[in-house]
């Protein structure tokens, strides 16, 4: 299919049209008296009067062909029509100080292969975006406030390409205070709000949040309860994944001895079961709990059985830009025009 991605800049023609009548119309400048034409010497037509003819039309047809450059004409590679299942679910996933956890971590044959938690999520949560192609995604993440990522989207190559730049915000220290500290809590009701704000208006009927944390909520202006009651009234399931053993317990983290070096060391964590569990239940969800990676894989795999709507696609997979074949010549005949004036009337115009 051809066509113009920018057919506005034709509004460019009349004025072209008029500059060409304008320079091309036939008008006598001067006369001269003569009895006897014929007795005058017969005139030859030199190189610099057929230049001379030739110029305006050739600065004309330049012209011309810029503007039409300019409309960027394109044709369409592929284009297809079809349906397709899907849902709109919105990515919603913690990385407060706790998603730098270690326990998600993987044995190989050479040794423990460390990874923290969120590397774990982001690993899985790209296999889990190649196995739905159609779904429209977004990406909100939460640590002390919550942050639109990438909104719904059927482009999953610029979702990963987001997600895998998401990292767990490091503390920031002046006079030896952490002044950062809200980055690092968990603020699941702010998380929940937004989630549903993004999916408000999505086309598809079934909509959905995959609510991921490892900890309890301890900041934020929307409690969770507010984000249930929204998710509820909105009619949208939010499915919770809990990361780690319930209630208080200790999980590794990579901290630095007195001399610098890296080292393994634990700490406290608590993870709010209840609450997600409560969140789930609520919105007609389903919770799970997961304190190993094959745990978040078969939770993402009991989420990619749900429910989907059918709707209609329009898909276009790459356009031909035809441009460059009226800016080259545009460019050649502006040259060679200049040039052949400069030398048949030695001047630039």
């Amino acid at each position: 299919m051809f066509h113009f991605a920018s057919p506005y800049y034709f509004f460019l023609l009349p004025a072209l049209a008029l500059a060409g009548w304008f320079v091309l119309r036939r008008r006598i400048r001067a006369g001269l008296t003569f009895s006897a034409v014929s007795t005058l010497p017969t005139q030859h037509a030199t190189w610099r009067t057929v230049v001379a003819r030739l110029l305006p039309g050739m600065y004309l047809l330049a012209l011309f062909l810029t503007i039409v450059a300019l409309a960027r004409p394109q044709t369409v590679l592929s284009r297809s029509h079809r349906s397709a299942d899907v849902i709109a679910m919105e990515m919603v996933v913690d990385i407060s100080g706790s998603m730098n956890a270690l326990d998600l971590s993987s044995k190989t044959p050479t040794g423990v292969k460390y990874r923290t938690r969120l590397d774990a999520v982001k690993e899985t949560f790209s296999d889990f975006l190649d196995k739905r192609p159609d779904d429209l995604i977004g990406l909100v993440t939460f640590g002390g406030y919550a942050i639109t990522r990438v909104p719904l989207t059927a482009d999953h190559a610029a979702l990963q390409h987001v997600l895998s730049g998401v990292e767990v915000p490091r503390e920031v220290y002046v006079d030896s205070q952490v002044v950062n500290q809200e980055e690092l809590l968990t603020a699941i009701g702010d998380a929940l709000a937004m989630g549903c704000a993004r999916l408000r208006d999505a086309e598809p009927v079934s909509r959905i949040i995959v609510l991921l944390s490892d900890g309890e909520s301890n900041t934020g202006a929307i409690t969770p309860e507010a984000g249930i009651r929204l998710a509820s009234e909105l009619g949208i399931k939010v499915y919770t994944i809990g990361i780690g053993t319930p209630g208080v317990s200790t999980a590794p983290f990579m901290t630095k001895d007195i001399f610098g070096r890296s080292t393994v060391s634990r700490v406290n964590v608590s993870l709010d079961e209840r609450l997600l569990r409560r969140i789930a239940e609520e919105t007609d969800g389903q919770y799970f709990n997961v304190r190993d990676p094959r745990g978040l894989r078969d939770a993402l795999e009991d989420i990619d059985e749900l429910e989907t709507t059918r709707i209609e696609r329009d898909i276009y997979t790459q356009y031909n830009e035809l441009f460059p074949r009226f800016l080259y010549p545009a460019l050649i005949l502006l040259v060679a025009a200049t040039s052949l004036n400069m030398l048949a009337a030695k001047r630039l115009i």
